[in-house]
């Protein structure tokens, strides 16, 4: 599979785990580069960088790229950003507010980081928010 633009998963990565310590665990041996970050606190996923077939997310064609899956707040708030370039319907993870985010460079790296530090706070839960 050929992979598209340059990817941008090194600064996403090096961004959680500088902001949050948090390393990536890569938990299917069949799907060897998918990197799941987990809350400390509760082992809550906030974030899960996968590279997919561009195909999956829409009328593209099938070339991969990888994408980053973030928890929103709301459907309606996830709805609002899915109407922006490079930003999905969660894939793989469709149910509730979690959207998918290309990272080859159509969304800036600032709007990432503040989607990352969003799902962060939403996915923390209500006991460990308060401390």
């Amino acid at each position: 599979m050929e992979q598209t633009k340059k990817s941008l998963r090194y600064e996403v990565n090096e961004y959680i785990k500088t902001k949050y310590n948090a390393e990536p665990e890569f938990l299917w041996s069949k799907f060897p580069n998918y990197a799941v970050y987990r809350h400390a606190e509760n082992r809550k996923w906030f974030g899960i960088i996968m590279d997919v077939k561009k195909s999956r997310l829409g009328n593209f064609d099938d070339t991969v790229a990888d994408i980053l899956n973030v928890k929103l707040s709301s459907d309606m708030e996830a709805a609002f950003f899915m109407q922006q370039d490079g930003i999905f319907k969660g894939y793989h993870i469709s149910r509730g507010s979690w959207i998918s985010i290309l990272l080859d460079g159509t969304v800036s790296l600032e709007a990432i980081y503040g989607l990352i530090d969003e799902s962060f706070a939403v996915t923390l839960g209500k006991k460990f928010r308060n401390k």
